[in-house]
């Protein structure tokens, strides 16, 4: 038998001997009596056994059908494309962002600018690593070069400047002002009211602002007059909303009927 329930059964025997008043001398279990479980070797303890609790066949196990992650390239080279917008899902590094584009934490790459796609690669930069970047206008290359000025992130174009056009407009504006029409009397220009200065300290919220109790007295410091409150009689008013509010209600049960 088991070696657990060895130890039961002599307090078993002892309990029934000392009832009835018998004395009976502690005799061990012999070895042959002793059963062993024939894949473990012999022990003298032995507590439990465990059998696998995991299914071995069947559906639990199997391959997961999942859906596609749609990776891949979502915008093909000069395509205009505008800040935000996807340009490459990928699982790993494949692609590196390079000008105007970023890189989100799943590895997705986005424009930050407004302007066409390129797909290039940069041996000054990194000899293997592939790059996706933006440029301005169509007909720009990538990579630039290391001493190239940086175009403004403003999606605008440089222009030269022409400073024969500027002195013709600012000559034109000059004799349209110099011109006066006869018959129309100038107005004087109105002033402004100058207004007390006030120091704006950081509020909540990191703003820089007046006091809200400084706010409520602005009328009081530009010396404009508020009309007083006057209070009314509130429980007519409560009447005749109660009254609205019933007559309202008896109109559309008459159209629904």
């Amino acid at each position: 038998m088991l070696i657990r329930l060895q130890t039961p059964l002599r307090v078993a025997l002892r309990s029934f001997a000392k009832s009835e008043g018998i004395s009976i001398s502690p005799v061990p279990f012999p070895e042959n009596v002793i059963l062993h479980h024939p894949n473990i070797p012999r022990s003298p303890i032995l507590f439990s056994i465990r059998y696998a609790s995991h299914q071995s066949q069947g559906r639990a196990n199997g391959p997961k059908a999942t859906a596609g992650r749609r990776l891949g390239a979502k915008k093909t080279g000069e395509e205009y494309v505008i800040p935000g917008n996807i340009i490459f899902r990928q699982r790993g590094t494949h692609w590196f962002p390079g000008e105007n584009c970023g890189m989100g934490r799943d590895h997705t790459i986005y424009a930050t600018e407004t302007g066409y796609v390129k797909y290039y690669k940069d041996p000054e930069r990194h000899p293997k690593r592939q790059y996706i970047g933006v440029v301005f206008e169509r007909s720009q290359t990538l990579p630039l070069p290391r001493n190239a000025a940086r175009r403004r992130r403003l999606g605008m174009v440089a222009v030269e400047y022409d400073s024969e056009s500027t002195t013709e407009a600012s000559r034109d504006l000059e004799a349209r002002e110099s011109v006066k029409v006869e018959g129309v009397r100038e107005e004087p220009s109105k002033k402004s009211k100058e207004l007390p200065k006030t120091e704006l300290s950081l509020r909540p919220g990191y703003m820089y602002r007046e006091a809200n109790w400084e706010i409520g007295r602005a009328a009081e410091r530009a010396n404009v007059k508020v009309r007083g409150y006057k209070p009314r009689d509130r429980f007519a008013a409560w009447r005749k909303t109660v009254i609205r509010r019933t007559k309202n209600a008896e109109r559309r049960g008459m159209r629904r009927k």
